[in-house]
Order: C-alpha cells, then sequence, then structure tokens
C-alpha cells in the first residue's frame, strides 16, 4: 500500500535558494520514497509532497528527512505555536485519483 506525507515550510526572506538547494542533487533521496514534488503555495510558504512505497518506509525514512531538515533548518520560520518549522502529515493511500 502506497503512503504519502506533506510537509509545509515559511522560508525566510532571501533564504529560498538555499531552501531549495538542500533538496536538489539527490539530497532528498531517501529509501522508499517513489516520487516527491516541492510546491510553492505563496510567497515564501512551500509544501513538499512525498509518495512513498508503503507507509512503513515512510516511517523508516523519518529519521533521514530529519537530518535532511537539520542541515537547512536556519532558512526556516516558526510557523506558529506549538509547530516549530514544520507542520507535517502523513497517511496511507486510500484512493488514486490519476488512476
Amino acid at each position: 500500500m502506497t503512503a504519502c506525507n506533506v510537509v509545509k515550510f515559511r522560508v525566510k526572506p532571501g533564504r529560498e535558494q538555499q531552501f531549495l538547494d538542500a533538496h536538489g542533487n539527490g539530497k532528498a533521496n531517501w529509501p522508499g520514497l517513489t516520487r516527491a514534488f516541492i510546491v510553492k503555495t505563496g510567497e515564501r510558504d512551500y509544501c513538499i509532497v512525498g509518495e512513498w512505497a508503503s507507509p512503513q518506509a515512510l516511517v523508516e525514512a523519518r529519521g533521514k528527512m530529519i537530518a535532511t531538515l537539520d542541515t537547512f533548518r536556519d532558512t526556516l520560520e516558526e510557523l506558529g505555536p506549538g509547530l516549530g518549522v514544520t507542520d507535517a502529515v502523513s497517511g496511507a493511500v486510500v484512493m488514486n485519483l490519476s488512476a
């Protein structure tokens, strides 16, 4: 069963290219990830959408994703009380709308 995760970020002014570069050139090539997209949702707001081979693959990659986050954490703004610099959700895919 496929799984997906979505992580929301707000990038500090002038740091967008550093944020994008932190994911390029295979830096976000986490085991079990089948494809991923960075989506610009606002002036400095982004989401990363990842598709995973299975929910377990996503769970097993969390440590590596956090390690990647640690390389660019200083480029991010706090999202609000209790959120920190990311707002992440994940789960099993229950319907494929592109099939």
